[in-house]
């Protein structure tokens, strides 16, 4: 039995010193009729993208035929498709959907419940053409869970850079709220801090458990069902802590805010991205052009709620007023930021809105100006650059992974054509192919 194995391993090794090694991976040619290769430059016309395993190992002008590059390489034909790199959702809540379910699911759903649940919601997110979020705010086990799934292949879903927990001071947005007492007690994560020291170990403990990325919450929120309003609500010295802790052990910080004082509060204690911006005023203008940081907008959170405030009576008096007031501001105060130079990152804060409706975001953002490559740019180039990726993600070019999504029409000439997303690939692997 020994020889015949060792004969067997002498017989592979020969066979592969002997087969091009191009015959022992997985080559798949595809034809694009027109190409976005990266965001913000000129599209290309009858190009071919040469995809070997998961990466993009060339580039070519016209369709090549798959023959020409390797006896087992096979063709997607997307020769009649508008061709462009997978999306990226830069606040995404995988774990659930706002509605008035919620306060039921809370006591009925189980942990695995929530689990399977948010696997649905991941899956819809990459077939809408989303191929990298950041779920910006869950239950840890759960969160990290579907993350490292997905990643191993267990299953199908976007490639997942996640916070878990929020860390938030005591009684503020991302707080556990709304329940009686003992259920507040029982539901209080370990991430909830008061005072710069103990937002320091709440920052090292959310990473110790496995987060990827560090969620706080400097002001209030509209979901929030207490009448707490939506200004700054952890201090400048806890917001130093944060920053400070979450940077020294490499992960990045990402604010929600919305009252300009805790976005400037944020920004200067050196948070890399402001989550909503609501209220961004000419400090904070200037204070991230000096610091480098994102603006993720999530223009659809606050129609979201705006239509759900005025159309449904399910939210309490608390919420329905703060979803009135920050929603219709949130348009004009992002249409300001942009025009004034400040960078975005694409972010829909999904979950507030329905899973898989995420393109509708480029809408919100292509009706108060943003032209539709600058919005694509925000979607892949910018948001790569945003988790520190830009040298896998974010285009299609050669070295980079295979995230390749098709639409049938140019969204360059009409932004809508990514509400409808015919063929996705993750990492090399078919999704999608209508």
């Amino acid at each position: 039995m020994k020889l015949f194995i060792k004969a067997a391993c002498i017989t592979a090794l020969s066979l592969s010193s002997i087969v091009p090694m191009q015959l022992l991976a997985q080559i798949q040619v595809i034809h694009a009729g027109e190409l976005l290769a990266v965001p913000g430059s000129p599209t290309l016309k009858k190009y071919s993208l040469i995809v070997t395993n998961n990466i993009i190992t060339d580039v070519k002008k016209g369709f090549i035929k798959p023959s020409d590059i390797s006896q087992t390489a096979t063709l997607i034909d997307l020769s009649s498709r508008f061709v462009l790199p997978g999306l990226m959702d830069m606040h995404v809540h995988l774990q659930g959907e706002f509605s008035p379910k919620n306060d039921s699911e809370k006591l009925r759903m189980s942990d695995a419940d929530k689990l399977v649940k948010s696997a649905y919601f991941a899956k819809k997110t990459l077939m809408a053409g989303f191929t990298t979020v950041r779920d910006l705010g869950g239950s840890p086990e759960q969160s990290f869970a579907l993350r490292d799934g997905i990643q191993k292949g267990f299953l199908d879903g976007p490639r997942i850079i996640a916070a878990g927990s929020n860390v938030a001071v005591t009684g503020g947005h991302g707080d556990v709220d709304g329940m009686s007492p003992d259920l507040l007690d029982i539901h209080t994560a370990e991430t909830i801090c008061d005072g710069p020291y103990d937002c320091r170990r709440a920052t090292r403990r959310a990473i110790k458990y496995g987060a990827d990325v560090i969620k706080i919450t400097s002001t209030g929120g509209v979901l929030s069902d207490t009448d707490t309003g939506t200004g700054q609500q952890m201090a400048d010295d806890e917001l130093r802590e944060v920053v400070n802790a979450a940077h020294a052990l490499g992960r990045k910080v990402a604010s929600h805010a919305h009252a300009a004082a805790g976005i400037n509060a944020a920004l200067r204690a050196g948070v890399d991205s402001i989550e909503h911006g609501s209220y961004a005023n000419d400090e904070s203008i200037q204070l991230f052009k000096q610091t480098g940081a994102y603006l993720v907008p999530t223009l659809m959170a606050g129609d979201t709620v705006v239509d759900m405030a005025k159309n449904s009576n399910f939210m309490s008096p608390a919420i329905a007023a703060k979803a009135i007031r920050v929603g219709s501001d949130m348009i004009a105060n992002f249409k300001h930021a942009f025009k004034s130079g400040v960078k975005i990152a694409y972010g829909t804060d999904s979950g507030v809105s329905p899973h898989g409706n995420n393109a509708r975001e480029a809408i919100l953002m292509y009706q108060i100006g943003m032209t539709p490559n600058e919005i694509i740019k925000s979607a892949t180039i910018n948001a790569a650059d945003l988790i520190g990726k830009s040298k896998s993600l974010g285009s299609l070019e050669v070295g980079k992974i295979a995230d390749i999504i098709a639409v049938n029409n140019s969204p360059i000439k009409n932004i809508e054509a990514l509400l409808d997303v015919d063929f996705v690939m993750k990492s090399g692997k078919i999704i999608k192919n209508k």
